[in-house]
């Protein structure tokens, strides 16, 4: 009797590309079933699926081969612990409503390299008169932020991140704040934005290209999807302000942990953040895949006492609008609608989207501080629990039309709230 294993997945079809490339013909080909469990249908919604449910004995490449009829749907693996054995089969799919999915696995040596839907850019210098080089991890110490430096260390100010529909950046100088880039097309961004033709750091961003370019003031907000931590009614920040000499952090570890044409992964070690006389360690995984105008944020802290309320910020600046709180699905969804841009030259709308479980009401940070110019959801936080949310930015020059109206964009934040809601049954024969 063939084995069979069953789960639920309640995370969230690429058009399909033959790939010409050698598949394994042989006995431990494997048969995922995918069904959707809920009475939406599913745009790309992201199946996750570790190497021990697919077993050992089945891997017979390394590349895998997803086939539905005819079509190859994109997928990729990812190695989240650097052992070079990968952990995780990653790919999107679409679903009518409670539909069932029959997808063949095989496997290929060659590469299908399929179409590039994701892209994570980091790029730092050495010395102030020294070119910046890509690099794939960083480690920052507490004296060595940006004002301390008196140079601009990062492309970008940090690493940034992308799809096909929007792009972020991390400002990893010490400020760990979220920012938004507007994308006009679906195309990666060019690897230069962030650098001139030196190869020195520029702020060469702030302008129109026709791929789009950098829209959201973030000031001394955490921006879209940063966080903090609410103790004894302050308003702690993970971080500093760009006048600052010396971080609260001790020591920042970040790596790329994925990057492929369907999910890129960003990891963030946060060691000794120190807020409200406590020491506290912090791990943020951030996580991007095509079609969705925004990232998964997963963020688990150690040193927790109990007195602890988590904050997941959204930036204000620019607003004039009511914020609006609504629940679908699993999730509670905070959603601004207003020419939240530069200058309020064009109209953005943002969210976030808490679990509904935790979620204890939002409050407004001040307009002075070390944090600022925020709504603040707060989160129930258990030590060394995970919390996972979503960032979203859709602005009025994407590719897809309709994001200027306010109805519209809030469809588009409800009915995603519901998508990522939904359940997966995966059984593998």
């Amino acid at each position: 009797m063939k084995k069979r294993v069953s789960f639920y997945l309640p995370i969230a079809l690429l058009t399909g590309l033959l790939v010409s490339c050698k598949v394994s013909q042989n006995a431990s080909e494997k048969i995922i079933v995918l069904k959707n469990t809920s009475s939406l249908g599913l745009s790309q919604k992201a199946i996750s699926i570790k190497r021990e449910n697919i077993g050992e004995n089945n891997i017979k490449g390394t590349f895998p081969i997803l086939l539905f009829k005819t079509d190859t749907i994109p997928a990729q693996t990812n190695d989240f612990n650097s052992d070079e054995k990968w952990d995780e089969l990653f790919f999107t799919v679409d679903f009518l409503p409670n539909e069932e999915k029959k997808l063949q696995l095989k496997w290929s040596d060659a590469n299908p390299k399929f179409t590039v839907k994701t892209s994570v850019r980091f790029g730092k210098r050495e010395g102030k008169n020294l070119p910046v080089h890509p690099d794939t991890q960083e480690v920052l110490m507490a004296d060595q932020v940006h004002k301390k430096l008196g140079y601009q260390k990062y492309q970008t100010d940090g690493p940034t991140w992308e799809n096909d529909k929007v792009g972020f950046r991390h400002y990893l100088d010490g400020r760990n704040s979220k920012d938004v880039f507007g994308k006009k097309l679906p195309g990666i961004t060019p690897e230069n934005v962030g650098i001139n033709s030196k190869g020195a750091v520029e702020d060469n961003y702030h302008v129109m290209y026709d791929w789009g370019r950098d829209i959201f003031p973030v000031g001394n907000s955490v921006g879209l999807g940063g966080y903090a931590l609410l103790i004894d009614n302050k308003i702690n920040r993970l971080g500093i302000l760009g006048n600052d000499t010396i971080n609260n952090v001790e020591k920042t570890t970040f790596k790329i942990v994925a990057e492929g044409p369907v999910n890129s992964v960003l990891s963030y070690h946060y060691q000794n953040w120190k807020a409200s006389e406590n020491l506290y360690q912090v791990q943020e995984t951030t996580s991007i895949w095509p079609g969705i105008y925004g990232y998964k944020n997963t963020v688990s802290i150690d040193g927790i006492k109990g007195k602890e309320t988590f904050l997941a910020a959204i930036s204000n600046l620019n607003n004039k609008n009511p914020l609006q709180v609504i629940e679908a699905g699993d999730w509670i969804c905070l959603i601004q609608h207003d020419y939240l841009t530069y200058e309020r030259q064009w109209i953005l709308g943002t969210a976030i989207l808490v679990p509904a479980n935790i979620y204890q009401g939002y409050i407004e940070a001040p307009k002075t501080g070390q944090l600022t110019d925020s709504y603040l959801a707060k989160l129930r936080v258990d030590n060394k629990k995970e919390i996972s949310y979503y960032a979203i930015a859709a602005w009025e020059l994407s590719a897809d039309k309709g994001f200027n109206d306010s109805v519209f964009f809030t469809n588009y934040v409800t009915n995603l709230a519901k998508q990522l809601s939904a359940k997966v049954k995966i059984e593998i024969k």
